[in-house]
């Protein structure tokens, strides 16, 4: 009988504390899901932020891309319109483009000529446009009548002519440098004065070193 009651009493107890260890379960158990759905909603939050940030870098980037696709563009009907407009020969390079237009000289002569000067205002343009901070060579060149020497210094004078020409439309002097050849690379060998082809060889010729970030390189074989 006693061993009955034994029995009777201490099953309450066994039950509560069956009872006490399933609540603290319970309690633990909510404990870890609310630190979870709060982990959750930090993760989100950051993942939100990200998200905004990365879709406003592609915007950036996709408008700076449709930027450049449309100075290329530009540049290409420019430099197709100096070519129609001023028989002008442009020859992709490695690293720049030459520029070879009809900006030639009289007889031993460097001024530059009237008929030249909207070449040269269409070309300080299109430098000032899309070649900002790129270095532009102006090569001087002369027909084979007299010395090397004298030539030399003719070919140069007339390099420094066009570069005053071109900084007095606004490009600016550090981008210009000019050097002079003197009689070589003659267009028309042999040609000289007033010979047929001679003032072919009275001529300047533009080298543009794309190496600057903001310029824009033209890869464009000549086309004719």
């Amino acid at each position: 009988m006693r061993s009955t009651l034994r029995l009777i009493v201490a099953a309450p107890a066994v039950l509560f504390i069956g009872l006490t260890g399933c609540l603290a379960t319970q309690s633990q158990l909510h404990h870890a899901s609310v630190q979870q759905d709060s982990m959750l909603k930090v993760e989100r939050a950051a993942r939100l932020v990200a998200d905004a940030e990365l879709a406003a870098s592609d915007s950036a980037l996709r408008a700076e891309l449709g930027n450049v696709r449309g100075d290329v563009r530009a540049l290409r009907t420019e430099l197709q319109n100096m070519r129609t407009e001023f028989n002008a020969k442009i020859t992709a390079m490695e690293d720049g483009l030459k520029f070879m237009m009809p900006v030639n000289f009289a007889y031993d002569q460097s001024a530059v000529r009237d008929q030249d000067r909207a070449s040269l205002e269409r070309f300080a343009k299109i430098v000032q446009k899309y070649y900002p901070g790129s270095r532009v060579t102006i090569e001087g060149f002369a027909d084979p009548a007299g010395s090397v020497r004298y030539n030399l210094a003719l070919s140069a004078r007339r390099a420094d002519a066009v570069k005053s020409y071109l900084t007095s439309q606004g490009v600016e002097p550090m981008q210009l440098s000019t050097i002079g050849y003197g009689k070589a690379r003659l267009v028309a060998p042999g040609a000289s004065g007033d010979q047929p082809g001679a003032e072919l060889n009275r001529r300047v010729v533009f080298v543009i070193e794309t190496k600057s970030e903001k310029a824009i390189a033209m890869r464009e074989p000549e086309s004719r």
